[in-house]
């Protein structure tokens, strides 16, 4: 689905909210959701229909939302970390058990500490001593709630409780057992998501440096994550801001066969003005080349979003 103009962008936004929504009532109310499993399951579905539609533009209202706000970080953090999850999936051409697996555990993976995500989000302090022994629990108490739940998924339950494997860190990713895999894929990728997010102690990372930190794993097997994920979503992925070789500023939009060549849309001028109208950019085609990955809070204007997103319209007809 192409944004030809404001309806459509809101349209589609009201969309991605719609999920988001549905999925914090049944992260933070667990107990309360009838057919818990079913209902997770549901919101995967509604997840891959919206990316089916556009996956450039699923993740750059993703990436949009999920680094401008604090608000819901729980929820926000478990439907980003399920998306690229789901791309990863299909870089890596997992089976559709794993995939399915892992999509649940990472839409899971921190239900027994959903309030406590969030109220983290906002506070600037240290963890206190009660905070962080709940922290360090999460995935025993959460494989634990998911069964108390209904859940009857063996891996997924087994992804969201297992606690790691240093000997694991030695092997090839396909060389694991498929519960291990998964686990490493999904800390990989939370450990990702969590460094682009920003909190009220700290400032989020761009991703452009958040991926090449993935990419430097503690051993020379886990930057395969990094690599799929970078090879799925590109090193600066849609929705990201980007500073380019002349000084201007931009954002990306969408995504290119080369993952350090995207399609931006231009928002300044040389002299960092914001322009009245974005310029459409294809960095695989010519200069100016991308300099660096930008938070999304240094960026200080008002995109117009919807504007930029009939540019990636554009862009996708172009060859």
């Amino acid at each position: 689905m192409n944004v030809q103009n404001e309806n459509e962008y809101e349209d589609l936004l009201s969309l991605w909210s719609d999920l988001e929504a549905g999925l914090g009532v049944i992260l933070s109310s667990p107990h309360s959701a009838l057919e818990f499993e079913q209902r997770v399951k549901q919101y995967d579905r509604w997840m891959q229909a919206l990316l089916a539609r556009d996956t450039d533009v699923g993740l750059y209202l993703l990436f949009q939302l999920s680094t401008h706000s604090t608000v819901g970080y729980s929820t926000s953090h478990a439907l980003i970390n399920a998306v690229l999850c789901h791309l990863i999936a299909k870089e890596l051409q997992l089976d559709t058990q794993e995939r399915n697996s892992l999509i649940h555990a990472a839409l899971t993976m921190n239900i027994a500490i959903t309030t406590l995500q969030d109220e983290l989000a906002l506070q600037a302090d240290k963890l206190s001593p009660e905070q962080l022994n709940t922290v360090r629990a999460r995935a025993a108490n959460g494989g634990a709630l998911l069964a108390r739940l209904g859940v009857t998924e063996p891996l997924w339950l087994q992804t969201v409780s297992f606690e790691g494997d240093e000997a694991a860190d030695k092997k090839g990713l396909y060389q694991l057992a498929p519960i291990t895999r998964l686990v490493r894929i999904l800390h990989n990728v939370d450990r990702y998501a969590a460094m682009i997010s920003p909190r009220k102690s700290r400032e989020g990372r761009s991703a452009t440096e958040s991926a090449r930190s993935l990419m430097q794993g503690k051993s020379s097997y886990t930057d395969e994550v990094g690599h799929a994920l970078v090879q799925a979503v590109g090193l600066s992925p849609p929705g990201t801001c980007v500073k380019l070789e002349d000084g201007t500023t931009a954002v990306v939009i969408r995504r290119s066969s080369e993952p350090m060549l995207p399609q931006v849309a231009i928002v300044t001028d040389l002299s960092g003005n914001q322009l009245s109208q974005p310029r459409l950019h294809n960095t695989a085609q010519g200069k100016p080349a991308i300099q660096s990955g930008l938070t999304n809070s240094a960026v200080r204007l008002q995109l117009n979003h919807h504007l930029i997103l009939q540019l990636g319209a554009q862009a996708a007809l172009q060859p």
